[in-house]
């Protein structure tokens, strides 16, 4: 599994659209990112591509350009309201879209790629962003060992890594219908909670978190009691996402035990817009984790070689919070947390195999999410549980507020880019999400 470079990775090609050109934006030419956006001039939900400050209505354009291979292959499943259509179609069909639509966006463009495209251009600022995907299944994972050493030493002091965690990509079936688009509000939830030794009680959580998180998506399906085998797990990865995995720590405490997160997970997920395909993030591919000496080697059913060799991703991931007193007085959100994703235990191919290894039949457009990305110290710790020792110990915002966890009126926002010498930087966008009062 060799990560496949070619003109759409070219760090010297700008865009005819002049805010792709400019230093820092998360959508260069060399991303085009996929999302589902409406527009009031547009005839419902549309596919589309994001280029600077702007978006590109896939299935418009591709009716106008000439010399499109693509155009039979994927003008119908950019008209719809989803990228599941898109997703299914596989990775060839997916690169010629992505060479034709760079063509057409490149300065160098032709006059009437030019002209097609730029009656199919909407300002970001001007639509509304939708899921990207129907969803029918999603699955979260517990992919980051520094993330499960620090739980595990909150309530295992002397075991905080189980048995099976060098050995199995662990994981749990989330709830699909709760997940959000980025930017609606997440009211916060009521359940059970029990305090030391006393009757449990029903009311609002008082331990309400955030988990920083990459998501995802399934592209082609296996069927029924077939398995996916290593060598050809990323072949059923269409690209990534933010994914915000909202938790209710002290509901959880209480739920979980034998069988796991319940109600304390499935009030609510957001999911950032934008979905970063595997082609855009072939410059910025890494060796797999190093485990360490003494580690057990994966099973021979999640170790294949090439996956050991790129399975990786130098993906920069960051948590900031904006709290209702630093709005009103003008104070930036303050980065909390930041972590990156080459320094995932396990791999998104192993995941998604293991996953796949009993004969689970995996659907295009499923969301399969890494679990809490979390690294070595302190300032990369992604989510509040960890940071703040279960609340033992408060962080303080800029304007000397603390928090234990998240209150009412929190805006907790998610960001990703990828960054490498003699290649241009490539973003995720954000993920956001503010805390309503329980109801």
């Amino acid at each position: 599994m060799k990560p496949l470079l070619d003109e759409t990775h070219d760090p010297n090609v700008l865009s005819w659209v002049e805010s792709a050109n400019v230093a820092g934006t998360d959508f260069p030419i060399q991303n085009l990112p996929f999302g589902i956006f409406r527009h009031r001039n547009a005839k419902g939900p549309r596919v589309g591509v994001a280029i600077g400050d702007r978006i590109l209505d896939v299935a418009g354009v591709l009716g106008y350009l000439e010399d499109n291979r693509a155009k039979f292959a994927v003008l119908d499943c950019a008209s719809t309201g989803s990228l599941n259509a898109l997703m299914s179609l596989g990775t060839d069909a997916r690169r010629v879209l992505r060479r034709r639509l760079h063509a057409a966006l490149r300065r160098e463009a032709s006059d009437s790629d030019q002209r097609a495209a730029w009656g199919h251009l909407f300002a970001l600022s001007d639509v509304e962003m939708l899921l990207p995907a129907s969803v029918s299944d999603y699955t979260d994972f517990y992919a980051s060992i520094f993330h499960a050493t620090n739980v595990g030493k909150l309530f295992r002091p002397d075991n905080p890594l189980l048995p099976n965690y060098k050995y199995v990509p662990i994981g749990y079936h989330g709830r699909a219908s709760s997940l959000i688009p980025s930017g609606i509000p997440v009211r916060r939830p009521c359940g059970q909670t029990r305090d030391g030794d006393a009757d449990p009680k029903f009311g609002p959580t008082k331990a309400l978190d955030y988990e920083l998180e990459v998501g995802f998506y399934v592209s082609g399906e296996n069927k029924l009691g077939e398995a996916v085998p290593i060598a050809q797990a990323e072949e059923h990865i269409f690209g990534i996402c933010l994914v915000n995995d909202w938790s209710a720590r002290d509901i959880q405490a209480w739920e979980y035990q034998p069988l796991g997160p319940f109600l304390a997970k499935s009030f609510a997920t957001s999911l950032s817009p934008w979905v970063v395909t595997m082609e855009a993030l072939a410059p910025f591919r890494a060796h797999a984790f190093a485990r360490p000496a003494g580690d057990p080697a994966p099973l021979p059913y999640l170790l294949d070689p090439g996956d050991q060799e790129n399975g990786g991703i130098d993906l920069w991931l960051e948590v900031a919070l904006l709290s209702p007193r630093m709005r009103e007085a003008g104070i930036a959100p303050v980065v909390l947390g930041c972590s990156n994703f080459r320094d995932m235990y396990w791999t998104m191919a192993q995941m998604l195999t293991q996953h796949a290894s009993n004969g689970c039949n995996l659907r295009t457009g499923d969301l399969l999410a890494s679990g809490t990305v979390s690294g070595t110290d302190q300032s990369a710790r992604g989510c509040l549980l960890e940071l703040t020792s279960r609340g033992k110990e408060p962080i303080t915002l800029p304007n000397g507020e603390q928090r234990k966890f998240l209150e009412d009126g929190d805006e907790v926002i998610l960001s990703g880019f990828c960054e490498r010498e003699g290649f241009r930087r490539i973003g995720l966008g954000t993920c956001r999400g503010t805390i309503l009062p329980a109801a």
